[in-house]
């Protein structure tokens, strides 16, 4: 009996989503920071065995919007579970339920596909502390397994992963053997690039930027020639990404380039510039030309 299904990946910003999907599908699919509301898409990863597949989508973390890129940001976090057979709910350790988290629980209330409760990062903090959570989270509602992980150093995860696949329905193979995400080259290129900005920017610019993709080629000699702008809301954040003598531009290129080359298996010709697009996250227009509309 061959097992399919889809399973969506839910929770406040910055409790581990990305990360436990790299760590299940072993690739970095998902762009993972320390900064919350890192992912911005629904990121379909596709993990492939002899007698099931799983489809993980990792989604952005559910929180109160501030402009219409948060509104879209939520608005598909949300509508994922209503398409999945499976959602696993994650949080972290923590003494009470905060607000975040009960908005996310009283929208999984009427659901009726089982509904996993995990709590990540369960090395990061003592045991005592992550059994309070366990015990609080398990009396706000009826979950249909709970399992502590850390999905950083993957303790757990194989476990958790029997669970999904016990709780996966008979079905198809909706993907090739060899596809583990459905979301284009140029989609992962423009998230590695915004990824090491995240990483090595000041805390005033990270979430103001974009990246767009002017142009992907590869030549007869099997290297890449890609040319990416990084757009930013402000002159003053323009100035902070390139860095005194183009200081910080050359880093963010140099750790985009290295791992574009892992993904891409060949090398790279990065070349990024930086451009001022005011507003940026409130306008529809440039909006769906990032991608982020329907």
């Amino acid at each position: 009996m061959f097992k399919s299904g889809f399973v969506t990946i839910i929770g406040r910003p910055n409790v581990g989503k990305s990360t436990l999907t790299n760590k299940i599908i072993g690739e970095k699919l998902s762009i993972v920071s320390c900064r919350p509301q890192t992912t911005r898409n629904n990121i379909r990863a596709v993990l492939t065995k002899e007698d099931y597949q799983m489809v993980f989508v990792d989604t952005p973390g559910i929180h109160k919007p501030r402009h219409k890129l948060g509104e879209y940001m939520v608005k598909i976090a949300e509508e994922s579970t209503s398409e999945v057979d499976l959602v696993v709910f994650i949080t972290t350790p923590q003494s009470e339920i905060g607000k975040g988290d009960e908005m996310i629980l009283e929208s999984l209330k009427n659901s009726r596909k089982p509904i996993f409760l995990v709590i990540n990062k369960m090395d990061e903090n003592p045991s005592e502390l992550v059994a309070e959570t366990l015990q609080k989270y398990s009396q706000y509602m009826d979950f249909a397994e709970i399992i502590p992980i850390s999905a950083k150093s993957g303790k757990n995860v194989d476990v958790l992963m029997e669970l999904m696949v016990k709780h996966m329905p008979e079905g198809p193979k909706y993907y090739p053997d060899d596809m583990i995400t459905d979301v284009q080259e140029r989609f992962i290129i423009s998230e590695i690039i915004r990824e090491k900005a995240l990483k090595l920017l000041s805390e005033e610019v990270p979430h103001g930027i974009a990246v767009e993709i002017i142009a992907m080629k590869k030549d007869d000699r099997n290297r890449y020639h890609i040319d990416a702008n990084i757009l930013c809301e402000k002159d003053s954040h323009k100035g902070i990404i390139i860095g005194k003598g183009g200081q910080m531009m050359k880093r963010i290129s140099t750790y985009a380039r290295q791992d574009m080359e892992k993904f891409l298996e060949a090398k790279v010709n990065l070349q990024i510039w930086v451009k001022v697009k005011k507003e940026w996250r409130d306008s529809s227009f440039i909006l769906k030309e990032l991608g982020y509309k329907e």
